[in-house]
């Protein structure tokens, strides 16, 4: 199995499917082979199924041989629809770019002259959202050496388009969190923003017509300075809470730097405890302190994810640095 993630991460990636019981084979910039399958991973970005290492010295060999290998794999089968097609590498690897691609042209060429139709409905780019996918997915791990798989695991995680309104980067945050969860604000819903300056996340929702309380002492900035769905409160985001105790907004944002027991204990548990929000988006900074210890106390049987949010998605983002980005459904009450 070969799992992606983004570059200078792997080594936390290597060490949390390892303290699942998988044995790393080897390990590169951006990615992690091992023996035995993973089934949960917060910085895996895909995770290659079953893959089959492949070799080859030049660009029309290796083309060959994926078109082979993904012929074989589909006898049996009826495609029609669109299906992923995709060819990546380490991006600090020089010169890896243009031999991927040139990959990428002379597989499209081989296929088209075995089955134009099937070669039409490739799509050069990862399904969105979190799913399972059957197609050809391809690494290199060098320039003539492919990990390649029929199926795998997309946990959702992509580069988002940026807006030229949004008051800091860490709008594409937002913006990438709902991709993971599947579902985004909507007009008319209610959001609150724990520690939203200068308004990246509120702007985010804002813009689809959601109506934004934003709680930070600082500034507003950009798209979000002077929006008329988002009101501004100069208030500490730590001494908010629901005016009455049957309040429900439809959303709960938090992206502050603070420590992240802090957040877990004053924040999430209480938020989702209550019922005071139906779904979140909240970001836990790791920086000072052990990610990987981390991720198994969010994971563990009493964490307050499990408890009121047991479908809680844990990612470490394409647009994350040191930091997970939680997205989740909060449990009805009873």
């Amino acid at each position: 199995m070969l799992l992606t993630c983004q570059p200078n991460f792997e080594s936390l990636l290597a060490r949390e499917v390892a303290q699942g019981g998988a044995r790393i084979s080897s390990q590169g910039a951006g990615w992690v082979l091992t023996e035995g399958e993973c089934n949960e991973s917060a910085f895996a970005h895909l995770m290659m199924r079953e893959t089959t290492e492949i070799r080859g010295e030049s660009v029309n060999a290796l083309a060959k041989l994926l078109a082979e290998y993904f012929l074989e794999g589909i006898k049996g089968d009826r495609i029609e629809a669109a299906w992923p097609c995709v060819l990546q590498g380490p991006t600090e690897m020089e010169g890896l770019n243009r031999r991927i691609y040139a990959v990428q042209k002379a597989l499209r060429e081989f296929l088209k002259k075995r089955l134009s139709r099937v070669a039409k409905l490739a799509v050069a780019d990862l399904p969105r959202g979190m799913q399972e996918a059957r197609g050809l997915f391809v690494w290199f791990t060098d320039f003539g050496v492919m990990q390649v798989s029929r199926t795998a695991t997309v946990n959702g995680q992509r580069r988002m388009a940026d807006d030229s309104l949004a008051p800091s980067r860490s709008y594409l945050k937002a913006e990438e969190g709902y991709v993971v969860l599947g579902q985004e604000p909507t007009e008319g819903e209610t959001v609150v923003d724990l520690g939203a300056a200068p308004g990246g996340w509120s702007y985010s929702a804002a813009k689809r017509g959601a109506r934004v309380i934003a709680l930070d002492n600082g500034p507003m900035k950009g798209g979000a300075l002077g929006h008329d769905l988002i009101e501004h409160r100069l208030e500490d985001a730590f001494r908010f809470y629901p005016a009455t105790s049957d309040t429900t907004y439809d959303w709960l944002f938090c992206d502050m730097v603070e420590e992240p027991h802090h957040v877990l204990k004053h924040i999430i548990e209480p938020w989702l405890a209550g019922g005071w929000c139906r779904q979140f988006v909240v970001n836990l900074k790791f920086g000072r302190v052990d990610p990987v210890a981390l991720l198994d106390e969010l994971r563990a049987a009493d964490s307050p994810l499990k408890k009121y949010a047991p479908g809680t998605r844990i990612r470490h983002l394409y647009h994350d640095r040191e930091e997970f980005t939680l997205t989740g459904k909060v449990r009805p009450l009873e």
